[in-house]
């Protein structure tokens, strides 16, 4: 038997669908880049233009001794995507997303530290000399300070009354890639920053408000902006004082939706204080018999 449902309970599941367009990253910043950043951090997170919603999935394994002719899948491990990239608009002041990563990247593989590039060296080593080298830093640094891996890289999903939002909170991400961003003589367009960040594992926090609300819907009349004026309007006012022969053979005022006669061509020359002795000629046009104008 189907499942019978009322229009309020369709209404209440279809009518308030979740929007792509509202959602809001926070993007953390290493301790030892905080004097890079200053205060483009808020600038940061604003200009992330296209994030994605992260998935995982679970890790099985066959089992086929249990039961004779059974196959079952085991759960054991659950697989968390292993990045995510984010996308973000470049600004003309400085490049501030583009900068920024590629000063996260060269702190991830310590590629600014030319006293440790020099050591063991007398030559004067710098980061276009063909003997440059440079080793990783540790990911969570020494002793809880100088890792180049951060929490609380979160994306937020909401929607315009913010009664429902959904966050994912990251652990232990740092970017891993940036992508190529070609530019070119062709039309203009904006130019973008794609970063793919790493991470081990997200966490989805309580989705706050009330997700089970219907829905309220405003059927009552929209009131029109500017309240509309009895006065008709000055061309409807000229052409109110010119007789109007729509009917056959210009004989009266008729309805163009109904076929009804509203008034004859005598009724109108009265309304406008014409003289309505008239006269049909020789083709079948209706004259004023005093002035011998069509009518």
């Amino acid at each position: 038997m189907p499942n019978i449902k009322k229009v309020s309970d369709i209404k209440s599941a279809l009518l308030r669908p979740a929007l792509t367009s509202n959602f809001e990253v926070s993007i953390p910043i290493p301790a030892e880049l905080q004097s890079f950043v200053g205060t483009e951090q808020d600038n940061l997170n604003i200009s992330c233009s296209e994030a994605s919603l992260p998935g995982s999935s679970i890790a099985t394994m066959e089992n086929l001794n249990d039961h004779t002719g059974v196959t079952e899948r085991l759960a054991h491990r659950r697989m968390f995507d292993d990045r995510i990239d984010f996308t973000f608009y470049v600004d003309a002041n400085k490049y501030f997303p583009i900068r920024f990563f590629e000063k996260w990247m060269r702190y991830v593989t310590d590629e600014d530290n030319l006293a440790d590039t020099q050591r063991g060296t007398n030559a004067d080593i710098t980061k276009s000399s063909p003997s440059y080298h440079y080793r990783m830093r540790y990911p969570d640094g020494i002793k809880g300070s100088g890792g180049y891996r951060v929490d609380n890289l979160t994306i937020t999903k909401f929607e315009r009354d913010y009664k429902s939002t959904l966050t994912y909170t990251f652990v232990k991400a740092y970017p891993v890639a940036v992508n190529s961003m070609p530019v070119s003589y062709d039309a203009s367009n904006l130019l973008k920053c794609t970063v793919s960040m790493s991470y081990i594992r997200y966490v989805i926090a309580d989705i706050s408000g009330s997700p089970t609300e219907t829905p309220t819907i405003n059927t009552s009349s929209q009131k029109p902006d500017v309240q509309p004026k009895k006065d008709l309007p000055e061309p409807l006012k000229k052409s109110s004082e010119v007789i109007q022969n729509t009917g056959p053979e210009g004989e009266g005022l008729y309805d163009s939706a109904t076929g009804e006669r509203l008034m004859s061509t005598e009724q109108q020359a009265i309304a406008l204080g014409e003289p309505y002795a008239v006269f049909r000629d020789a083709n079948g046009i209706i004259r004023n018999a005093f002035t011998g104008e069509p009518i």
